[in-house]
Formats: structure tokens, C-alpha cells, sequence
């Protein structure tokens, strides 16, 4: 009989420990290791490809020499077009062969509806679709397609949860791409731990990419997120799939955001812009005016900047509000951006630009529920927080970009160009920028002055008095 191996593996940061402990001594978090049995090998388990140059990544187990970089062959990733542009995007151009997707998200935001749609594009281009449902029947699945107006023949549903039974489905199908809605509740029945947790997880997502690799069949994994809006499960699930998507909104808002933050086949940081109607998500092809609504005159607290999301540009309405603090602690309240970026923007606006902010309650809101991390709309969230203070505005055809200093100063930015080209394309008349330095952007602002009217300037004290 095999030897097994038993150890103990953290919910919160994925680090294993040879004993149970009471507190993890890598994350400190309370009671959160969970005991992981290592079973023997699986004489189940399909074989990996053995190609070391093969479509979907080498075999580890082949014994292939070193070689110079110049000598492998250049790697060529076909890709299997969605249907869903936006999807798309954010997957690098689409599904690669053999691939292993992530795809979290919080209970009814519409993971089971993207996927399905996904799926039936796919279905409808020739591809062969495995739909594996662990949460609904197949006759709830069929009501939810039929809503959808999906239900192509080429889209097989497979409600089912033991780990066996559907590899036989897939080794059987041989799917260009199965989808599994959700794992957390796959479980192999070698495994006496309950299905969703560690280490049914660890070894379910293993055989799942085993599979994938096998067969170059790619699979989706639709997973849970937990309170603090990280996937459930340990780290080890993202390490070991190729792509983790996380799929974001507001159940009182229509739109929906798929970002990406791992991608072995194309750029992270990117994101997609759906809109959730009757029949479904809508892919946003053109989203830049979306999260920004039209003001009479100038209104106060209310500034709109031009935000980078992986390689493309959006207008985004930044709002901000100061009260008297009546508490004897002021407060700061942030959503869609870094609440510490915003306290150092509170402590420049008070020293560098004069404005007393120590008694006053902030609230900053990024509109739309969008989360923010360029460091251009420092300038942006600076002038709605003093302009909120001051009671004066920009007005709704002003544009602002510019990263904030602690000397006060308005920094450089990238991507400057396409950010005023995208500023004239959405009709701004006015854009305030920090003054550049390089040829080339001084050269877009030269371009960008024959549509707009451009005020550069050198510090924040320059862009407040601009307001009106």
C-alpha cells in the first residue's frame, strides 16, 4: 500500500506547514491551516502531452537537453475566437488550446451568464462546448439558456459533480473548451475531504489541467470569491492555471467589468465592459462615456480625468464631498481608488496648496464602481476634493490628468497622445495637464491645441485657481 503524506496548507495565503498551528506563522491569520492528505498516484490520471514544443506548453517529464534561447522555436498560440469582443480583449484575443482559465466573481453578478454565452458563440463557430453544471440541474440550465437565447446542438450540458465522471465526459467529447460552473463543488471520491475545501480544491484544479493539457482541450474554471472579494480557495489555484479572470459590478448598475490579472498568453491589467440586459450581457464595444454624465455649468466635486485600463483609455467621473466633521476625528471614505493615495493627495492639497482640510470629513467616489490605479488621476481627485472645499467647479467639457508630487508639483504621464487624442474624440474642449518636458509630448499637446484648449501647468496651487 502507498505511503501517504499529511500536512497543513493555509486558506488565506497558501503556505504549507508540516504541523497544525493555531495562528499561520506566514500571514498570522487564526485558524486557517487545513490538513491535506497527499494520496498516491492516480493510475487514472491522463498523461501530459509529450511534445516538449507542443501547443499547449512542454512536459515536464520528458527529458529534453538545454538548449540556447536561439535555437527553440518560436511559439505560436492559436486562439479560438469567443464571440464576445469584450471577452476577448481581455483574454489576449481569445480561448488558447489547452489553457486553463480562472473566472471569480460574487454570487449573481452573471459569471454562469457570460460563460454561457460564451459558449454558445463558440458553439455556433463549429466548436464543440462541454457546459458542466455543479450548482443547477441541467433542466435549470436549460430555463437560463432559454432566457438567454442560446441552446446551440453543439453545446452539451453535463450536470454533474464527481471529478471522474466528468473526465470521461471530457476524455469522450473531446471539448475545444469545457467549462466548470463551479468548482467548489467538484469533488473526487478518493478524497475524504468535503467538496470546496483545500485540499478537494488543490486536487480537483490539478486533474482539470492535467485534462486540459492532455487533450489541448481548454478549460474555464468559474470560481467564488470570499468576503474580501479574493477568490476561495488557496493562492495555489491561481498559480496553477494560465489566466484568472475577475468579474466585477454592481447589482444596482447595468454594466458589468471583466478584469485580468494573470495572463500567460497576453497582457494583463486589461479589462472588458459588458452591459447586463434582458437578453443578457452586451459587449461595450465603445464604453469611454459610460461611467461620465453631463453636468450644467460647473459642478463642484465633480471632475472628469482620462484613466488608463490595460490598452485602452476611459473617461472617468471622479466625485468628492467635504463636510464638517462633527465626530471630533475627521473621516476619509474612499471607493474605486487607493484610500492611501488619497490621504497623501489630502496632505499635499493642505500643505503645498493651503486649503485646511484637518476638520473635514472626504468622501471621494470613483462613479460607476470602477477601481482606479493610474497615478494620472491624482490631479483629478485632487481638484474635485478642493473644489468641493472651495465650492467651485470645472466645467463638464474639462478634462484633467496629471500624477500629483509630494513638492505639489503635477508630474509627467505616459501615454499622453492618446490620452488628448481620446479627450478630441469625446468632444472636451478644455484639458489641464502637467507641463511636459519630452519632444514627443510636447508635440501632442501642439496637435491637441488645434481642437482643445490645453493649460499646462507646473503645480496643483496653478490647477485650483483654474477652477471656477
Amino acid at each position: 500500500m502507498a505511503k501517504t503524506k499529511t500536512y497543513f496548507v493555509c486558506r488565506q495565503c497558501g503556505a504549507m506547514q508540516p504541523k497544525w498551528m493555531g495562528k499561520c506563522p506566514d500571514c498570522s491569520a487564526w485558524d486557517s491551516l487545513e490538513q491535506m492528505t497527499e494520496a498516491a498516484a492516480d493510475p487514472h490520471r491522463p498523461a501530459v502531452l509529450s511534445d516538449p514544443d507542443g501547443p499547449t506548453g512542454p512536459d515536464v517529464s520528458a527529458d529534453a537537453p538545454a538548449r540556447s534561447v536561439a535555437e527553440i522555436p518560436d511559439f505560436q498560440v492559436p486562439r479560438i475566437v469567443t464571440g464576445l469582443p469584450e471577452f476577448d480583449r481581455v483574454l489576449g484575443g481569445g480561448v488558447v488550446p489547452g489553457s486553463a482559465i480562472l473566472l471569480g466573481g460574487d454570487p449573481g453578478i452573471g459569471k454562469s451568464t457570460l460563460m454561457l454565452q460564451a459558449g454558445d458563440h463558440m458553439a455556433r463557430r463549429g466548436f464543440n462546448i462541454l457546459y458542466v453544471s455543479s450548482e443547477e440541474s441541467a433542466q435549470q440550465t436549460k430555463l437560463r439558456a432559454a432566457r438567454l437565447g442560446v441552446g446551440h446542438e453543439k453545446l452539451l450540458i453535463y450536470a454533474q459533480c464527481d471529478l471522474e465522471k466528468i473526465s470521461r465526459q471530457i476524455q469522450k467529447h473531446r471539448p475545444h473548451l469545457c467549462i466548470i460552473d463551479s468548482v467548489q463543488l467538484i469533488y473526487k471520491t478518493t478524497n475524504p475531504s468535503p467538496p470546496g475545501s483545500v485540499s478537494q480544491l488543490k486536487d480537483c484544479c490539478q486533474e482539470l489541467v492535467y485534462l486540459a493539457k492532455a487533450g489541448s482541450s481548454a478549460v474555464c474554471l468559474v470560481g467564488h470569491v470570499t468576503k474580501q472579494g479574493m477568490l476561495a480557495g488557496p493562492k495555489l489555484l491561481e498559480h496553477v492555471v494560465d489566466t484568472v479572470l475577475y468579474f466585477e459590478g454592481d447589482t444596482h448598475h447595468d454594466h458589468r467589468i471583466v478584469r485580468c490579472v494573470k495572463n500567460r498568453h497576453g497582457s494583463t491589467m486589461e479589462v472588458g465592459i459588458f452591459r447586463m440586459g434582458a437578453g443578457g450581457l452586451e459587449p461595450l464595444d465603445d464604453a469611454a462615456t459610460l461611467l461620465i454624465e453631463t453636468h450644467a455649468g460647473a459642478a463642484s466635486g465633480s471632475i472628469i480625468t482620462a484613466a488608463m485600463q490595460g490598452s485602452r483609455i476611459l473617461a472617468v467621473e471622479v466625485q468628492a464631498l467635504t463636510t464638517d466633521s462633527m465626530l471630533g476625528a475627521a473621516r476619509r471614505k474612499v471607493s474605486g481608488c487607493d484610500v492611501n493615495r488619497v490621504a497623501m493627495i489630502i496632505a499635499v492639497l493642505e500643505k503645498r496648496a493651503g486649503l485646511r482640510l484637518v476638520d473635514k470629513d472626504v468622501f471621494v467616489n470613483v462613479v460607476g464602481g470602477l477601481k482606479v490605479a493610474d497615478p494620472a488621476a491624482d490631479a483629478a481627485i485632487a481638484l474635485a476634493i478642493a473644489g468641493s472645499h472651495l465650492k467651485r467647479g470645472l466645467t463638464s467639457d474639462t478634462l484633467v490628468a496629471g500624477e500629483l508630487g509630494l513638492l505639489g508639483e503635477l508630474r509627467h504621464i505616459n501615454q499622453l497622445g492618446a490620452r488628448l487624442n481620446e479627450a478630441a474624440r469625446l468632444g472636451f474642449k478644455r484639458v489641464i495637464v502637467p507641463v511636459q518636458r519630452s519632444a514627443a509630448d510636447t508635440a501632442s499637446l501642439a496637435a491637441a491645441a488645434k481642437a482643445m484648449q490645453i493649460f499646462p501647468c507646473r503645480t496643483l496651487d496653478e490647477a485650483v485657481k483654474l477652477l471656477n
